[in-house]
């Protein structure tokens, strides 16, 4: 079979030695990448890198090569075009349609999926004519994720870093494997929780439960790759923050809810994959609780949690809201699932059964989604990111 044919563009900036990176990883994982630099991107990482990176020539001129109109073969033959990094300068260029080089020219070019991972100083993102820009190539369909919060050059510090290649990788994966050039949930804003939430006994010791927040975060990855804004809330996960995704960190499900509530005020869809304690204790100790050899410890007292996923099917943020709620279950399965739907008053509720070697830590996973609706789906044992596939098309039917 014919290898999918990727081409990277390298804009000018200093983010540019960090494309190395994702050309390994499309390469070693059977892509044929044809790496598309800037002049200005020559200065950081020469052509004679990427020419052996990635086994193809390499040429910012559309002037090169001239008798196989490379300015036009390029784009036209691609399976997929991500530009890494976006700097502001490439993202206004694309956004109005010029095309004084050979990657302006693909990009004008191509019928295939475009993908933009931005790079640049926290102000220069922030500005309303990048802002702008972005918005009108996400209206066109292109994925543009949002960049990293992190060190920038020098001793800035803030949102505009390049997000990390491997997770860059896992958004071009997606949007390869969809197939589509038109993400159908561009212009949507989605909430996504995930992970456990931890209830403080005192200093050292917490409530807890075993999720890892994989499930989450594969349906934060997948949201961002069918082009949606993501606003994921994370609870003591330890996970890589996902690329293009606006992570917030929770510890409880009190703050838990405070920041749903805050994301959900605009957002068209709210997935709460997190595991929420129920209760949690009703007297935190200030000093860790000491063993006594005498004695035995003194009971817990545990009050109820908000019921977060009831709070907010039951009050929409905004209408035509889809809520989103999961239920682990270890038996009865479905039928305490239909159970916690009719009371929840969700719209889908995805059924899974989990115990100790089941579900909590793995790669895989596998449920029911029930609807409201009565609509029942099966998704069979498989990567979590399937489940999440089938949780935005069935999000995305209710949406349209």
């Amino acid at each position: 079979m014919d290898k999918p044919k990727v081409v990277l563009g390298v804009s000018g900036g200093i983010a540019a030695y960090k494309a190395c990176e994702l050309l390994r990883r499309l390469t070693e994982s059977g892509h044929d990448v044809r790496v598309v630099p800037t002049a200005s991107a020559l200065h950081f990482v020469g052509a004679a890198t990427w020419s052996a990176l990635s086994g193809h020539p390499v040429s910012t001129e559309v002037w090169d090569d001239v008798h196989e109109v490379p300015h036009v073969r390029i784009g036209q033959s691609a399976d997929l075009v991500v530009v890494a990094p976006a700097t502001a300068d490439m993202l206004a260029k694309a956004a109005h349609g010029l095309a004084d080089d050979l990657l302006t020219n693909t990009l004008l070019t191509a019928r295939c999926p475009v993908v933009f991972a931005p790079a640049m100083h926290t102000e220069m993102w922030e500005h309303p004519a990048t802002q702008e820009n972005v918005a009108t190539l996400r209206r066109r369909g292109a994925v543009v994720i949002e960049p990293a919060v992190g060190r920038l050059t020098g001793v800035d510090t803030g949102k505009g870093r390049l997000p990390d290649p491997a997770e860059i990788f896992e958004v071009c994966r997606r949007v390869l494997a969809r197939g589509v050039t038109e993400p159908d949930l561009k212009g949507r804003h989605v909430v996504v929780s995930a992970g456990g939430t931890r209830e403080p006994l005192d200093p050292v010791r917490f409530l807890g439960n075993r999720s890892s927040g994989k499930q989450g975060y594969a349906l934060a990855r997948t949201a961002a790759a069918r082009g949606a804004r993501v606003t994921l809330l994370a609870a003591n996960t330890g996970l890589p923050d996902p690329a293009g995704v606006d992570v917030v960190q929770v510890g409880t499900a009190v703050q838990l809810r405070e920041a749903v509530l805050k994301a959900a005020a605009d957002a068209d869809a709210v997935v709460m994959a997190a595991a929420v304690a129920d209760f949690r204790p009703a007297e935190y100790a200030t000093g860790k609780i000491k063993k006594k050899d005498d004695k035995d410890p003194e009971p817990v007292v545990l009050v109820r949690n908000p019921d977060i996923l009831a709070e907010i099917s039951a009050d929409r943020a905004r209408p035509g809201q889809v809520v989103v709620g999961f239920a682990a279950e270890t038996d009865d399965v479905l039928a305490n699932g239909r159970t916690k739907l009719a009371r929840k008053g969700c719209d889908l509720l995805v059924v899974n059964e989990v115990g100790e070697r089941k579900t909590f830590g793995s790669e895989e996973n596998e449920a029911v989604v029930l609807g409201a609706d009565g609509s029942e789906t099966a998704v069979p044992h498989g990567p979590k990111e399937a489940l999440a596939e089938t949780v935005w098309d069935l999000v995305a039917h209710r949406l349209f």
